[in-house]
């Protein structure tokens, strides 16, 4: 017997017990979407999670700091700093994509009567883009000849009244300074402003330089919304080495070491360093190879198995109690297989008699039983896209941790051909059993059969 014939006459004998068929799909229609929904639970906690980790630093990030090399009696020795050389080290290693050194320092920015106290950061144009700031004015600082800032969104909220010492209020007023438009101020010499704002007894304090740098972009957000590095400045780091040299010549700049003799190094030290490695399964094992070298690094990688592993238990136990659902619906398919072959007892007997394949007949009750669960599968998964709308609508996790488009309910392509790929077997192999009990009857007795 032809397939096709097999597909037409399963579904017609579908079709003639209409209220028994659509009573076992709806079964498996719940038991669908239990375990997709239960599942898709599971996958948007762990896919939050990710996201959140991102947002907070990267999955793939290793932080670097000073370190101090070991004595033969293990005790601390020759503290080690961060520099070119140890640049050229970490990008040697395996698995490493890029070393970012980040050149740290406080400035101060005046606009009119408010001010502040802002954390500049020199990386380099690629470093920048690794951190995938999302721009929300202008672009980032790339030109190595000019110094230009990048503003994190919350920068100009830190502007205050020098004149009353009133701070930005977390009201609906606007932030006191347009950092793309205003005329803004930088003194780089921070200890000397603090010198001429507190001159010794009978000394006049000598007022630093003030500088005008161009602004090129702003962080998109608001003024309240965090994101990563929402609170300090950019700008490109062979730039701002530049500026520094020229503006402090050998005098000693602020925040870099200086030697016994009190005097200032003739090469820059950086205050830590952005590791990117390829893939996260090695994060670990450059971790380790840094911290041997008497370096501290830091990531979130061990952090991030410690919380898979949990979700993985908790994602588990969710697609069990879906899967509950679901062996419910294959009990309910194979007592309507069973029923099927009861009351199509003479119909399986004349065609043994007129010398029916028993594989026909076999394939037969499979097909009826594929069927149902084709049917319940697909309409299981319609229904499981509806509840994880509706849960992602007014659960809204994602969008009260702050996370743009978080949500608590994910259902990823593969799980939904999965979920339909899963009904069928289920269907199948609950229709299995009572397609061998049609192969063993007998045709005599199957045909006086009333």
């Amino acid at each position: 017997m032809r397939f096709f014939d097999l597909l037409r006459m399963s579904s017609s004998s579908l079709w003639k017990r209409k209220v028994r068929t659509i009573l076992t799909v709806l079964g498996v229609v719940i038991g669908v979407a239990s375990i997709v929904v239960m599942v898709s639970l599971g996958l948007g906690l762990r896919k939050m999670e990710m996201d959140q980790m991102e947002s907070y630093g990267g999955l793939t990030t290793i932080n670097v700091y000073e370190g101090y090399s070991k004595n033969s009696d293990g005790s601390a020795g020759e503290q080690l700093r961060l520099d070119d050389a140890l640049v050229e080290s970490l990008s040697s290693m395996a698995y490493v994509d890029l070393v970012a050194p980040v050149l740290c320092m406080d400035i101060i920015a005046k606009c009119g009567q408010y001010e502040s106290y802002i954390n500049l950061q020199g990386m380099s144009a690629e470093a920048l883009q690794y951190q995938k700031f999302k721009v929300g004015e202008g672009t980032l600082p790339e030109d190595p000849q000019e110094l230009s800032f990048f503003f994190g969104n919350q920068v100009a909220s830190s502007f205050y009244d020098a004149k009353t010492n009133m701070y930005y209020s977390d009201g609906d007023e606007e932030p006191p300074v347009d950092l793309m438009n205003d005329t803004i101020f930088y003194i780089l010499d921070t200890n000397a402003y603090w010198s001429s704002q507190n001159p010794g007894e009978g000394q006049a304090g000598a007022q630093p330089k003030k500088f005008m740098f161009p602004t090129s972009g702003i962080m998109a957000g608001g003024p309240q919304e965090y994101n990563n590095g929402c609170w300090s400045a950019y700008c490109n780091l062979d730039a701002l080495k530049a500026k520094l040299k020229h503006v402090f010549k050998n005098k000693p700049i602020p925040g870099q070491p200086l030697n016994k003799n009190g005097k200032p190094y003739k090469e820059f030290f950086y205050n830590q360093m952005y590791v990117y490695v390829d893939d996260i399964d090695h994060v670990l094992e450059v971790q380790q190879q840094i911290i041997d070298m008497g370096y501290e690094a830091y990531s979130n990688a061990e952090w991030i198995q410690s919380q898979q592993k949990t979700l993985g238990y908790i994602q588990a136990v969710l697609g069990g109690i879906g899967a509950v659902s679901l062996l419910v619906a294959a009990i309910g398919i194979t007592n309507t297989m069973m029923m099927s072959i009861y009351e199509r007892t003479k119909e399986i007997g004349i065609m043994k008699v007129l010398g029916c394949n028993l594989g026909d007949i076999r394939s037969l009750f499979l097909l009826e039983a594929g069927y149902i669960g084709l049917l319940g599968g697909i309409i299981g998964l319609g229904l499981s896209y509806g509840i994880s709308a509706l849960l992602n609508k007014v659960l809204n996790l994602g969008g009260a941790l702050g996370m743009e488009g978080g949500s608590i309910s994910y259902i990823p392509p593969w799980l939904a051909l999965f979920s339909l790929g899963f009904a069928v077997i289920v269907g199948m192999l609950a229709g299995f059993f009572p397609s061998l009990r049609a192969m063993r009857l007998s045709p005599l007795a199957a045909i006086r059969n009333e």
